[in-house]
């Protein structure tokens, strides 16, 4: 299969770098959460870089805290190209830019930049119609996705501090991969302001205000449970992934007071807080009620939802961007070591959350995160092997 003729050139991107310094936009990191000792960069603040190589792929828990700027691209694989040569080569690709060693990053250093390559249910099955990751997204209510926005191969999804080294590495990136990939469809993002929300916790805030992303697989116990694959061997060390564009009815929402806003996520908006009480890391209290018997946290409310508790599933580690292109929203990003996590959650949202009433999804899928990769392990070998 050939490129989409809709691809930018490399120039393109690069004129998309210059519009960006043009309009100032800066390096601003936010965090799913925060290590000891670790600490956000300010804008113009140097990061350090990111090893590539080891058991997991970068860009999923590391860097702590994650990046400020994202661009995801999905594409497709020729039906005739060999996933294990492809792979190893966007490997090495992936080794030599993060290690400032690629002439294509044409000077910029590339700081704390993460490059996490995932691929699509058809690959998968090709490699093992019973693996992790085989399974396509259903369809949901409230999605207007186009055919060419559904699904896909290959997910590259791209992380940096330095807005300007995105769009090069991804330049760099689909040139390696050359005619055997198309490209779908991408996606750049950036995070909000970071906000504490608990002992070495931080989340964003998203379009609407809101602090996102504060539940989530962050101790080393609860992600070896709910995030990273054990088995089998080709696939364990990998996660799986689902990628989400929503619209938001941005003007809608705001025409809400405040105490409305605040109904529909079940959390006070300055602070994080569950409606229940407590602090914005303890969790709400979906039993609390007020003295005349109503729920504190609204029945329909996003936060009793999508709890994991009441769907009866494990944690997801959420990344959500806000964009404003092709319109106002969110890519919303989740990796979970089951792919019911998400499903289940969503189907249990479906009936009843009230945040979906702002939502419209325009783009999915989901991927396989594949394990991480070294030197004697090239990228995709497990399952693919090195040369074919």
């Amino acid at each position: 299969m050939h490129r989409a003729d809709h691809r930018p050139s490399r120039r393109a991107f690069l004129d998309v770098t210059g519009a960006m310094m043009a309009a100032g936009l800066t390096a601003g990191c936010t965090a799913d959460a925060t290590g000891p000792g670790r600490h956000g960069a300010s804008a113009g603040t140097a990061r350090t870089g990111v090893p590539a190589l080891g058991p997991h792929q970068a860009g999923v828990t590391l860097p702590r805290p994650a990046q400020g700027n994202l661009l995801v691209v999905v594409a497709d694989v020729g039906t005739t190209v060999s996933a294990g040569p492809l792979l190893a080569e966007l490997g090495d690709s992936i080794s030599a830019l993060t290690a400032g060693t690629d002439s294509r990053l044409l000077g910029l250093s590339p700081g704390d930049l993460t490059v996490t390559v995932g691929v699509g249910p058809r690959l998968v099955r090709a490699a093992g119609a019973t693996l992790p990751g085989a399974t396509d997204l259903p369809r949901f209510s409230r999605e207007r996705i186009a055919p060419g926005a559904r699904g896909g191969d290959l997910l590259i999804q791209i992380c940096a501090s330095d807005p300007l080294i995105v769009p090069v590495a991804a330049a760099a990136l689909l040139d390696r991969a050359g005619d055997r990939v198309r490209e779908r469809w991408r996606q750049s993002g950036r995070r909000g302001t970071n906000v504490p929300v608990g002992e070495d916790l931080s989340a964003p805030r998203n379009l609407l205000g809101f602090i996102d992303g504060i539940v989530g697989p962050h101790t080393a116990a609860e992600q070896r449970r709910d995030l990273w694959l054990t088995g089998p061997p080709p696939v364990a060390g990998g996660t799986l992934a689902v990628v989400r564009r929503m619209e938001l009815d941005l003007p809608r929402f705001a025409a809400l007071s405040v105490a409305g806003q605040e109904a529909v996520f079940g959390r006070r908006r300055a602070s994080g807080v569950p409606l229940s009480g407590g602090t914005v890391a303890s969790g709400p209290d979906l039993g609390a009620k007020t003295p005349d018997g109503r729920y504190l946290v609204p029945a329909n409310a996003h936060v009793r939802r999508a709890h994991a508790n009441v769907v009866g599933t494990g944690l997801m580690l959420r990344r959500s961007y806000s964009v404003d292109e092709p319109a106002p929203g969110l890519l919303f990003i989740s990796f979970q070591n089951d792919l019911r996590t998400f499903t289940a959650t969503l189907t249990h949202m479906d009936a009843a959350d009230a945040l979906l009433e702002f939502t419209t999804t325009t783009a999915s899928g989901t991927f396989l995160i594949l394990p991480g990769f070294d030197r004697q392990r090239p990228l995709g070998a497990g399952l693919f092997g090195a040369d074919g």
